[in-house]
């Protein structure tokens, strides 16, 4: 009884961290996307977009919105236009991935998926914009 128990909690303690979030703050996302080459011009607004739309937490689905599209990862990319969804969801897929790739504790695709959205739509793409589009506390402390 003993050996089955110290099986069945090594197996759950296996799965438990690929099951937990990666929770980045201000900073850490900061200084990860300064060595993913985004310009420092832009981190605060990013870190600011990522803290309204999901806390800095990379595994955040969005409730479906009025169109019944879902949003996804740190930055809350929908899939109707930028990601394709499980389940053959019709998608303009402008990013070209899998919207599981946003969930990825690894932030590269979301940042540069979210690159893309800025590219093609700017920044009043993301619904949260306006608690970001004023002066925003500056990001060089966390360098």
């Amino acid at each position: 009884m003993r050996t089955f128990l110290v099986i069945c909690c090594l197996a759950l303690a296996g799965l438990a961290p690929a099951a937990l979030a990666r929770i980045m703050d201000r900073c850490s996302l900061a200084r990860e996307m300064s060595n993913l080459g985004v310009p420092r011009d832009q981190l605060a607004r990013w870190a600011c977009i990522a803290d309204h739309e999901s806390s800095y937490r990379t595994d955040v689905v969005g409730p479906p919105n009025s169109d019944n599209s879902n949003d996804y990862g740190i930055f809350q990319i929908n899939d109707l236009y930028w990601c394709q969804p499980e389940g053959g969801k019709f998608s303009h897929n402008q990013c070209g991935l899998s919207c599981n790739a946003l969930l990825d504790n690894d932030i590269t695709q979301s940042v540069r998926c979210a690159q893309k959205v800025l590219s093609m739509q700017g920044w009043p793409a993301w619904s949260v914009w306006h608690f970001c589009s004023g002066d925003l506390p500056p990001i060089d402390n966390c360098f």
